[in-house]
């Protein structure tokens, strides 16, 4: 009952020092980290078995950590190493791409194509960030999309707000897509032994469903104010040429390779055995390789506090796990819902779309996922793989409502700042949360159709 009673304690306080962000939130992970610990695996349960099933270290040192022959991996409890070495080499390799001046030149070569017509680019860069937050991480996505549409909108003499909005949007909409579009994807996939596959044909689906829903939405809502004062088409030589945004001829190509192939191996993973692990690493691996005498400058971009975040948090999670407060709360939820699987999808679906809106969802994701196991486990007719596709819509998607519910939103907002344009509350979450609402509403009714 004590080591209940901390765990639960020690994990609110982690909620909310995050929420409020009196540290940063890698220091408050770990802290909260050493707490559970010291205080619940050793003052309350007094087990050294339950830190070492928590810290996971054994599980690199497996062969299926690397490679699984085909066969599904085991659920992981613990710090899920998997995720940790996956989100590193992607790190290393979006910072390749980005030296290279990869995203720059891609967004300018798209508005040359459209002839810098102003709703063009609008609808096209939507599909951009959806398609690129498919493969990379959103918060890079948004970082360098918003950048240069400011920019475009400087010289098309239109209003980027709007524009900005519908990307950071989509950008979370196109993360929900696959397993390594967002971080609750991939702490659900390696967590739960699903496939790139798994997702596409599954989330993917509602995403691509949902993509079109929005941009109607966006562009029935913002058309007016792109074009209010945008400057008519002019001729394509009178902009930067796309090849200006290429920093270096030889590392562009190199990254453009690294990426197919990093995209090549996450999709047929499920084939070839190998894990997302191991993808991570090769990949690193090679930029860095390819990288040369700038592999340190590398490795020195990589966010090594959102790293430590990720450790930090499972720690906590194994906590609540190792005490049976997951499985305590699967049981409320049981109880609500009556065993009514309908119910229990809907409960699922809003309860992680709203707290997505204002808490990380990272940790809310990582809460859950034990939760959904114990749903399954001990509710006949109830597929976990159908929770888990509940829970990743939820998590991803409830994070684009508030300027504060996603990486994303805050990069995005930040970007847009900087540059003199300054996007309220008011203004965002008017725009947003229809949209958030609209796309939670489409997959909860494709979720019933398809899988009930």
């Amino acid at each position: 009952m004590l080591a209940q009673i901390l765990a639960v304690v020690i994990f609110l306080a982690m909620f909310i020092l995050i929420i409020t962000e009196v540290m940063e939130r890698h220091v408050i992970t770990l802290i909260c980290a050493a707490l559970s610990i010291l205080l619940v695996f050793g003052l309350g349960m007094h087990s050294m078995d339950a830190v070492v099933r928590t810290l996971n270290i054994q599980s690199i040192f497996t062969k299926g950590f690397w490679y699984t022959a085909g066969e599904a991996s085991e659920a992981s409890t613990g710090i899920n190493w998997e995720t940790i070495l996956f989100i590193a080499g992607m790190m290393i390799m979006v910072e390749g791409m980005a030296r290279a001046g990869f995203f720059r030149w891609l967004c300018m070569q798209i508005a040359r194509l459209v002839h810098y017509q102003v709703i063009p680019i609008f609808l096209t860069f939507m599909v951009l960030s959806f398609g690129l937050a498919m493969f990379i991480d959103s918060i890079t996505v948004i970082l360098f999309l918003a950048a240069v549409t400011i920019e475009l909108s400087q010289l098309l003499k239109f209003q980027p707000v709007p524009m900005v909005l519908a990307e950071i949007f989509c950008a979370n909409l196109g993360g929900s897509a696959t397993m390594c579009g967002d971080p609750p994807n991939i702490i659900i996939g390696t967590s739960l032994g699903y496939s790139f596959s798994d997702f596409i044909t599954n989330t993917g689906v509602m995403a691509v469903v949902s993509l079109a829903a929005v941009m109607i939405y966006f562009y029935l809502i913002f058309r007016k104010e792109l074009t209010v004062n945008a400057s008519a088409s002019q001729d394509p030589s009178a902009y930067p040429s796309p090849s200006s945004a290429i920093t270096d001829k030889k590392s562009f190509i190199a990254s453009t390779v690294i990426f197919l192939c990093a995209v090549i191996l996450l999709i047929t993973h499920a084939q070839t055995g190998l894990t997302v692990s191991f993808i991570g690493t090769v990949i690193a691996l090679i930029t860095l390789l390819a990288a040369g005498k700038d592999a340190i400058k590398l490795l020195k971009k990589v966010d090594y506090k959102t790293l430590l975040f990720f450790v930090g948090l499972f720690v906590v999670v194994g906590s609540l796990e190792e005490t049976g407060i997951l499985e305590l709360l699967a049981g409320v939820i049981e109880k609500i819902s009556g065993g009514n699987t309908y119910l229990m999808i809907g409960i699922i679906v809003w309860i992680s779309a709203i707290a997505s809106a204002f808490i990380d969802n990272i940790p809310f994701a990582a809460t859950m996922i034990p939760v959904i196991s114990n749903l399954a486990a001990s509710t006949s007719g109830v597929n976990l793989s159908v929770l888990a596709w509940t829970l990743a819509i939820g998590t991803d998607i409830g994070g684009s409502a508030t300027p504060i519910g996603a990486s994303a939103n805050v990069v995005g907002i930040a970007t847009a700042s900087k540059e003199g344009y300054i996007i309220k509350w008011g203004r965002y979450c008017k725009a947003m949360a229809p949209a958030t609402i609209i796309v939670v509403g489409i997959s909860m009714g494709m979720i019933f159709l398809r899988y009930l």
